[in-house]
């Protein structure tokens, strides 16, 4: 095996994108817990669900990986806020600063997706979470308001999904550039 996509998913948008592209590329995706040594591999995809300001699983599956020449990291967030707002995807660029060493980071190309989210399928621990959230952005006035929080408030308590396989585009471009250097 010479490429694998792992991915990090609490409640299932992020699998679905890791299958998606597995199908796609023909490569194997396996959850994070179940992910083989990586140091081996020529393309690594990983993609993690964005929770609580950390990627899911990403410091634990990279934690001892030092690239080599010719290895490639594919980094892909999945999460609810919209990646195309500058102040999200800074956001999401700082939790990556602290949970990797900068020079994978470096070396890594980055994307971002949207997913969704269910508050029926949350845990009660990460519904107790959003709740207090929720109530303690209501109270934030709206011009101090960022679009994720504003976002926030708008799904919640609702099943919102955004999303979206066409998204996977630059990502399986990607994938294949490096498929094709290695036949």
């Amino acid at each position: 095996m010479e490429h694998i996509i792992v991915y990090g998913s609490q409640y299932g948008s992020t699998r679905r994108y890791g299958e998606k592209l597995s199908e796609e590329t023909g490569i194997p995706a396996v959850g994070y817990r179940d992910a083989p040594d990586l140091s081996g591999m020529k393309t690594i995809v990983y993609l993690g669900g964005l929770y609580a300001g950390g990627v899911l699983g990403l410091t634990k599956t990279l934690r001892n990986l030092s690239l080599r020449g010719g290895q490639k990291l594919i980094l892909v967030t999945v999460g609810l806020a919209d990646p195309d707002e500058p102040e999200n995807r800074h956001n999401i660029r700082t939790s990556l600063q602290r949970q990797l060493p900068a020079e994978l980071l470096d070396r890594a190309k980055i994307f971002h997706l949207r997913g969704g989210i269910n508050y029926q399928k949350l845990s009660f621990g990460h519904r107790t979470v959003m709740k207090l959230l929720y109530q303690s952005l209501r109270r934030t006035p709206f011009e101090k308001q960022t679009a994720e929080n504003r976002a926030l408030i708008e799904t919640y308590g609702k099943q919102v999904d955004f999303t979206d396989f066409s998204a996977l585009e630059p990502i399986l471009k990607e994938i294949r550039e490096k498929q094709r250097e290695t036949i």
